[in-house]
């Protein structure tokens, strides 16, 4: 019986017999296939543990689910988080944010996993730890003086190789405009536009409430100037590493996502006070009285509470690499 990392790699040298696939066709195969792909096999993926590939900040347990909780009540009507559903988008198997909790504000919770449909509708906070990152995205190279698009075939020995494809896709023909004409020659650029696809159903969605967003992600100027190799990587075992295409199934593969666009939709939809900043900022300004009761609470004493909060908020751990993309939809 083939395992399940053989089985997908069969259907990807399957796929690319024709012709070539897309990086986002190959990412949403090897992440996302029933059964075989990272996303969907019932292992361990995300914790502190030898055994998990890497680590969250929702991994670090109930000091986060208390400064987002508590940011959440105080980014909401005065007295009114009980009137409101907490949905959390792509939490992983068998737990969630609010479950590390003894008792939430809210008056009930949603709970998407990977893969499953986001809906939402009424009074909502929608929250998402590193869903967007999770999603599949575009590489393009820019070479002889045109973006050309990256893909996956097949070499002579029928290996897995990467590719120029002979055309953009169409989803990277429809913002084509947005690509510089001119820039330095053999810079690579990964492209999330999924995620936007996956905000705007979001946005169109009728629900009203707090959208509140955890990741790590660049503007578009940062893009273009300061990552010539793009940002796309995996991770296994806590490693990373930068080979796409090496036994797909059993690793992580992701990309910084592009804030700018999103804030642009959220702006565009209607959203008020859609602020962008970097998780430090929002944890100390958003959820101060959390925040503060951790450290009061444990004056001069060890504390395991507040060695995780200056893990959260300190810029060389977590507090710069990660930001928080957030605004109230009426």
């Amino acid at each position: 019986m083939k395992s399940a990392h053989t089985e997908l790699e069969d259907l990807i040298r399957r796929r690319c017999q024709a012709a070539p696939i897309s990086y986002r066709d190959y990412i949403e195969t090897a992440l996302y296939t029933e059964g075989c792909g990272y996303y969907t096999q019932a292992t361990e993926r995300v914790g502190r543990s030898a055994d998990a590939d890497f680590y969250t900040a929702e991994s670090l347990g109930r000091v986060f689910a208390q400064l987002v909780t508590t940011a959440a009540v105080d980014l909401l009507p005065a007295g009114q988080a009980n009137e409101y559903t907490f949905v959390e988008i792509a939490a992983e198997p068998c737990t969630s944010l609010l479950n590390q909790l003894e008792s939430h504000p809210f008056a009930a919770e949603q709970i998407i996993r990977h893969g499953e449909a986001v809906q939402a509708s009424g009074s909502v906070v929608i929250f998402a730890n590193e869903w967007l990152d999770a999603l599949p995205f575009h590489r393009l190279i820019f070479r002889d003086g045109a973006w050309r698009e990256r893909g996956v075939g097949l070499s002579a020995q029928g290996e897995l190789v990467e590719v120029l494809l002979n055309s953009l896709t169409p989803e990277v023909s429809a913002i084509a405009e947005r690509l510089p004409p001119h820039i330095e020659d053999g810079y690579e650029l990964d492209l999330p536009l999924q995620a936007e696809t996956a905000l705007a159903a979001l946005l169109e969605q009728d629900w009203s409430g707090l959208l509140l967003f955890f990741d790590y992600g660049r503007t578009w100027t940062s893009l273009l100037q300061d990552h010539p190799s793009g940002t796309a990587r995996t991770y296994k075992k806590h490693v990373q590493a930068n080979d796409l295409l090496e036994t797909p199934g059993s690793c992580d593969i992701t990309c910084d996502i592009c804030w700018t666009p999103l804030m642009q939709q959220m702006q565009s939809a209607g959203l008020q006070s859609v602020t962008l900043e970097s998780q430090e900022a929002f944890l100390v300004k958003r959820a101060q009285r959390a925040a503060e009761a951790i450290v009061s609470g444990s004056a001069g004493n060890f504390s395991p509470d507040r060695q995780t909060l200056m893990q959260l908020i300190h810029p060389a751990n977590m507090g710069q690499r990660f930001q928080v993309l957030w605004g109230i939809k009426a």
